[in-house]
């Protein structure tokens, strides 16, 4: 009897922390990365991302990323975890990518 009722606590705490973890692997958002940025400015260069419907930039990705921009066709589509750059930044809508992943285009 004790061993069932130890057998049976043990499998929830295990099933808890699975879906702790699988929680833990959920992105702020979905985004389009449709190119590099070619302007010619003082604020250009980096990337477009569009996310919701906003078009941001960004400089770089993070190092735990396994997407090349300079390989990718465009566009690539991704979840992602992110912030903005903050006051001060050239332009305004530049964010920095803090978790990034490829995913399937919606079909």
């Amino acid at each position: 009897m004790k061993a069932t009722i130890l057998v049976g606590i043990c499998a929830l705490f295990i099933s808890l922390t699975f879906c702790h973890k699988e929680h833990y692997t959920d992105y702020m958002s979905s985004g389009i990365i449709t190119g590099p940025d070619i302007r010619m400015c003082a604020c250009c260069g980096g990337w477009f991302i569009q996310i919701d419907s906003t078009t941001y930039e960004f400089d770089t990705l993070p190092d735990s990323s396994d997407i090349n921009l300079e390989k990718e066709t465009f566009p690539v589509y991704v979840k992602l975890d992110w912030q903005l750059a903050g006051t001060g930044a050239c332009p305004a809508n530049k964010i920095i990518i803090q978790r990034i992943k490829k995913e399937q285009p919606a079909k």
